[in-house]
């Protein structure tokens, strides 16, 4: 039935009674057997019955190529010969990448890329969150200008910073040139041995520091008015509010921008692959783009496959050793 004034249903006896005898109906049709399982079900049961598909397809599309990839890491395997014998080779593989120079080469420039995107994006990404907590005018805006960049697609980003950093024509190297006095044919940004490095540097830290910029508005937003007006009322200086109030309290937010940005650009391909290819030479090769060519161009998916599950424990190790500084830092 329903109601003309709200124009929403309206449960009457007669409704009430035609739904108790469907629903008398439905349980006469189970059968004994069917009902006495339900019945005895628990609640938690019931939860597992629901979450189960779920969980089957997580290992499914994790859990199982991950074991996979372990297998095939102790064998001669080649994707490109599946019809060949598999032959085990046992730790040979992973031996040859631990003691192989270009396997070292590839860390150190990943090293170098993730200790200079984090330390620029920190920093920065803390600085503008501390001004825009600040609340001045229109800050709401400048936020969603700065955002803007994390919101582009990693290739969308690396073809048109590729455009900026053309020597020719890109607006980069005129900007360079107009501060420096270096004619801006001689900037080779993505060509030059020096330069390709912080070149991707400078794309990642100026996509991705938006990122940092929001976790660690988070922290700040966290802390409560009270302790600053306890601390004005103690006399305390501006300088000495930030160092005793803001960053320490701030500290396990950007400790967690740090550890998601850590992860993220350990495992950095696409927007090298986009700017450089790993080159000039192999200067901007990263673990990665190794991990690449090694699988799909060399096709040695076995040896592939070992230097994939160094890296892995390499950063579940490194994170798990992080994750437990952080909860100490969290529970001081």
């Amino acid at each position: 039935m329903l109601d003309l004034s709200s124009g929403k249903p309206v449960v009457t006896d007669t409704t009430s009674s035609v739904l108790d005898r469907a629903a008398e109906a439905a349980a006469r049709a189970t059968p004994d057997s069917v009902a006495r399982r339900v019945r005895g079900l628990s609640d938690r049961m019931v939860a597992w019955i629901f979450i189960a598909p779920t969980i089957l397809l997580l290992l499914a599309i994790n859990v199982f190529p991950l074991v996979w990839a372990i297998r095939l890491s102790f064998t001669n395997y080649r994707a490109n010969r599946p019809n060949e014998p598999i032959r085990e080779v046992g730790l040979q593989n992973y031996s040859r990448i631990l003691n192989d120079t270009d396997t070292w080469l590839a860390m150190q420039a990943t090293a170098h890329f993730v200790f200079w995107t984090i330390l620029l994006q920190t920093v920065i990404g803390f600085s503008l969150a501390y001004l825009i907590d600040r609340k001045f005018r229109g800050h709401a805006f400048w936020t969603t200008i700065i955002l803007v960049p994390m919101m582009l697609s990693p290739a969308v980003v690396g073809n048109f910073w590729r455009f900026l950093y053309e020597p020719q024509i890109g607006l980069f190297s005129y900007l360079v040139s107009f501060f420096t006095g270096i004619p801006p044919t001689e900037i080779q940004m993505l060509s030059s041995v020096n330069l390709a490095p912080w070149a991707i540097v400078i794309v990642d830290t100026w996509m991705w520091t938006p990122y940092v910029m929001l976790i660690c508005l988070a922290g700040l937003r966290s802390i409560p008015d009270y302790i600053y007006e306890a601390a004005e009322v103690d006399r305390a200086s501006n300088w000495r509010q930030f160092w005793s109030i803001t960053l320490p309290m701030a500290l396990p937010f950007i400790m967690l921008a740090v550890l998601f940005r850590g992860i993220e650009n350990f495992k950095m391909f696409d927007m090298v692959n986009l700017l450089t290819g790993g080159g000039p030479g192999s200067t901007t090769e990263v673990a990665s783009i190794t991990l690449k060519r090694e699988a799909f161009e060399k096709w040695r998916t076995g040896f592939s496959s070992a230097f994939a599950i160094i890296l892995f424990v390499a950063v579940f190790g490194l994170a798990n050793i992080y994750v437990k500084v952080l909860n100490r830092v969290k529970s001081r």
